[in-house]
């Protein structure tokens, strides 16, 4: 068996996946062709390989948004998150965190209620049908600015669907300080949610400072860039604050210039808990497979070290303890049984 296999037969969690971003290419042309005529996305998915190229992070969430654009009703959303979930239980993901951003959804005039109902729909469908569970980060658009981050703390307070764990801020960083959005951020944590913005992959080290110090920060999204400040690597390291790392997305959105140069073996020597994601996997060309895989590599892991790498996700998950303790014994369960583990 290679390590490839191994990785691929192994139980995962996911901690850092956006929901329309996880669309394959087969849900993204059938969208776009439903839309044909008022999207720049192909409707043939042969050409989206092209289409998601991108010259830089701004070319990126430029594409992204016009991807974001094509769900425009409940029953898309329901249809693509039912959809993700397949695609995951063929990696033997068993635990998701999936980054939902309601805000460009609900401006086409889907109500709250419908929006909720299609996701813990599909949520449902997933646990029951293929033994993935589902559970929902409530994202802000930093992008959108703050009608976005209002619009988006009043349906996750207002509605609290059952699978909604956290919140987040993604979109661009530079020109969207995070301490901007701190007062959403503050009426989602008394609502009980964690905090899990993205900060540091584009900008510096002071973006992770400013997510942990203005929003509470417990996992930072990316978080690469902690690498050039020693002392936001002890706080990370010494308060357990973990970073999800997405190496190939950080490739393609010139994050980074070469997987040779990505920081994450020197931010594992450092101490800084850390998790391997996706992202975006169909427009990043990957899956959360091959993002072990890379991780394998780079920190040059045998079977065992990401076998440890799979328990780190778990352990920086928002599941309860008996969750937990159950896909961890699964993933124990899964190295005893490997002819590579004595």
């Amino acid at each position: 068996m290679s390590l490839e296999d191994f990785i691929a037969g192994m139980p995962k969690a996911e901690l850092h996946v956006h929901h329309v971003g996880s669309a394959s290419p087969r849900i993204v042309a059938e969208l776009a062709a439903r839309h044909e005529g008022s999207t720049p996305v192909p409707a043939d998915p042969a050409l989206l390989a092209e289409y998601f190229t991108f010259r830089d992070f701004d070319h990126f969430i430029e594409v992204y948004v016009s991807v974001v654009d094509l769900v425009r009703d409940a029953e898309d959303v329901r249809v693509l998150t039912y959809g993700i979930a397949e695609d995951m239980s063929r990696q033997n993901i068993r635990y998701a965190e999936l980054t939902v951003t309601p805000y460009f959804t609900l401006l086409k005039g889907v109500r709250d209620e419908e929006f909720v109902e299609a996701l813990e729909d599909a949520r449902h469908g997933a646990e029951r049908d293929l033994g993935v569970v589902l559970r929902w980060c409530f994202d802000i658009p930093s992008e959108a600015g703050l009608p976005a981050g209002e619009r988006t703390v009043r349906i996750a307070v207002d509605q609290a669907p059952d699978g909604l764990v956290s919140f987040g801020l993604g979109g661009p960083e530079a020109g969207w300080p995070r301490p901007v959005f701190k007062p959403f951020f503050d009426e989602a944590r008394a609502a009980g949610l964690h905090s899990v913005p993205h900060a540091g992959e584009t900008t510096g080290p002071e973006t992770v400072w400013d997510a942990i110090r203005e929003l509470g920060a417990e996992r930072i999204g990316h978080g690469i860039q902690a690498v050039r400040d020693p002392r936001l690597m002890e706080y990370l390291a010494e308060h357990e604050i973990a970073l999800e790392v997405c190496p190939t997305s950080n490739l393609a959105t010139r994050a980074v210039a070469t997987l040779a140069e990505h920081p994450l073996p020197r931010l594992v020597e450092a101490g800084v808990p850390v998790t391997v994601n996706s992202d975006d996997p169909p427009m990043f060309g990957t899956d959360l497979n091959r993002e072990y895989l890379v991780a394998a590599r780079l920190l040059g892991l045998d079977e065992k070290g990401v076998g440890e790498l799979a328990k780190s996700a778990v352990r920086a998950s928002f599941m309860g303890k008996e969750g937990k303790e159950r896909l961890t014994a699964e993933i124990d369960g899964y190295l005893r049984g490997s002819a590579f583990i004595s």
